[in-house]
């Protein structure tokens, strides 16, 4: 039996600034169907905080339990299965899914296919079982090693965005002319504005923030950028689709108000604004003009395309899109590797604080040895 050191970040689940790293031991001993992954590296993006933010609400927490008052916050990550109890998952092999931040986590497998298998744990229970798949590498003919670093940064948002992009063409969108996007410095709302031009047919307006500014300007997938002062400057003649990124209260108070019955649709996706967030109250119609905020639940489009076209059809659609997109984020994103407690800390409290330089891609890794 060996025993392994496991490093892992948690922050506080009701004040996101604090965090800690903390060290246990793990040992390989294993019941059936148990499975030990060794994270390789993850991604940490605004993405990621979104998920801390909405850990209550949407059942993050519940990915990767904690102790009491700490939370382990999702992220993609690539794996390799280091000790195994399920007769069906080797030792060696590479797998791609949601992780703790962490150096290692153990999961109990089910569902087990060739392509996929799921982590069954009871703290799954009654989440999206999209959230709980981990992707058999050696079995996606979409892989490629050299997209890896890549694909940790941007798949998991990309899907999200490709699928509010259909979300939208399946409802005709809404009868609106436009999109307005706020966050529109953040890698999920890049992605977004991609899918739409690639698309065409609707424009695709930046809401972001002074300093990001000229960075937006510059990405080529926006029609229109502007800060969020200048957002009672929009012609607010034009029937529009919010996609709000920031959860900001201040901001989505705004644009409702200045676009009030032409704003056909308003859909609510992250909350990098953690310092601004929209109350309950605002959640509802009678709050704000026009139209009631909507969260988006990707799974929930996924599920509606995958039972209309099949899985194979729907995720080739969406792997094609992303090799598209990943070409285009190697143009405008650079990659850092770093590794360590001093380095996540540091990288963590910059992605929270909005300050994290948005051309620059964090991959991480937290890895130890085993005893």
């Amino acid at each position: 039996m060996t025993t392994i050191n496991v490093n892992t970040f948690e922050v506080n689940k009701s004040s996101l600034a604090n965090s800690r790293y903390i060290t246990t031991e793990m040992t390989t001993s294993l019941a059936e169907n148990e499975v030990i992954l060794q994270v390789d590296k993850f991604a940490l993006t605004a993405n990621n905080i979104s998920y801390g933010v909405t850990g209550e609400s949407l059942g993050y927490w519940n990915f990767f339990p904690a102790t009491q008052g700490w939370g382990r916050i999702p992220a993609m990550g690539y794996s390799e299965v280091i000790a195994s109890a399920c007769e069906n998952i080797r030792v060696g092999e590479r797998v791609w899914g949601f992780v703790p931040m962490a150096s290692h986590v153990k999961i109990i497998a089910g569902n087990v296919t060739d392509t996929t298998f799921s982590d069954i744990s009871d703290n799954r229970l009654g989440l999206s079982p999209v959230y709980a798949a981990f992707e058999r590498v050696a079995k996606n003919p979409f892989y490629k090693k050299d997209n890896e670093d890549f694909d940790l940064l941007v798949r998991g948002l990309f899907t999200t965005s490709w699928l509010i992009e259909d979300f939208m063409f399946d409802q005709d969108y809404f009868g609106a002319k436009q999109y307005l996007i706020t966050s529109a410095s953040s890698k999920t709302s890049i992605a977004l504005a991609f899918a739409i031009k690639a698309r065409g047919g609707k424009s695709a307006i930046a809401i972001t923030s002074n300093s990001n500014r000229k960075f937006v300007q510059g990405l080529g997938c926006y029609d229109q950028v502007v800060s969020y002062d200048e957002v009672a400057k929009l012609d607010n003649n034009i029937s529009s689709i919010l996609v709000d990124m920031a959860g900001s209260q201040s901001t989505l108070v705004a644009i409702h108000t200045h676009f009030a019955e032409q704003l056909r649709y308003s859909c609510r996706v992250g909350a990098t604004h953690h310092d601004d967030l929209v109350t309950n109250e605002l959640s509802h119609k009678s709050a704000l003009p026009g139209v009631e905020p909507i969260f988006f639940f990707a799974p929930t489009q996924l599920k509606k395309r995958i039972n209309e076209w099949g899985t194979a059809k729907t995720m080739s659609k969406i792997f094609l899109s992303l090799h598209d997109y990943i070409e285009f984020c190697r143009t405008i994103m650079s990659v850092k590797h770093s590794t360590g407690e001093q380095a996540i800390q540091t990288i963590y409290q910059e992605v929270l604080s909005g300050k994290a330089d948005a051309s620059v891609g964090q991959v991480i890794s937290l890895n130890t040895l085993t005893t």
